[in-house]
């Protein structure tokens, strides 16, 4: 018997996907638990019609992310932190710091997308990488300056 999986079933696939199961399987476990549905011709179309909304959806939104990217790349972020004289910090510049400044230049991303390679202690420029989408990701210049 053909079902559709409404679900993730760890032996047989994916929510969405069509696969064959035996009669007694699909009408004593999964169709009474909730996990699939008899794949009737109406129900395949309606599965279709989804998957080709849920692919363009995501096409929009892999769109969007790297028009972010694109400006992302050209800003270069100032972050004011406070210092010493001799340029070391007084505690690290974080990924929480590098997102409220980007509120700031009105990019409102979450702190655990952007990745430090090290530990931000002393003034001066550096790297980071924020990862927008499943795919696109962007490199942001990070200048710390010292409070005045």
């Amino acid at each position: 018997m053909k079902v559709i999986l409404k679900r993730e079933v760890s032996s047989l696939g994916d929510a969405g996907d069509v696969v064959e199961v035996r009669n007694g399987y699909a009408n004593n476990y999964l169709i009474p638990q909730g996990m699939a549905s008899r794949a009737t011709e109406g129900a395949l179309k309606a599965v279709e019609t989804e998957r080709k909304q849920q692919a363009k959806k995501i096409e929009q939104q892999r769109v969007a992310a790297r028009e972010l990217a694109d400006r992302l790349q050209q800003i270069t972020l100032k972050v004011s932190a406070k210092a010493g004289e001799s340029g070391k910090l007084f505690g690290t510049v974080t990924s929480g710091d590098i997102a409220e400044a980007l509120k700031g230049e009105g990019v409102d991303i979450d702190r655990r997308k952007i990745t430090i390679d090290a530990p931000i202690k002393e003034l001066g420029s550096y790297e980071a990488s924020v990862k927008l989408f499943m795919d696109v990701s962007a490199k942001l210049t990070v200048m710390v300056e010292a409070e005045s």
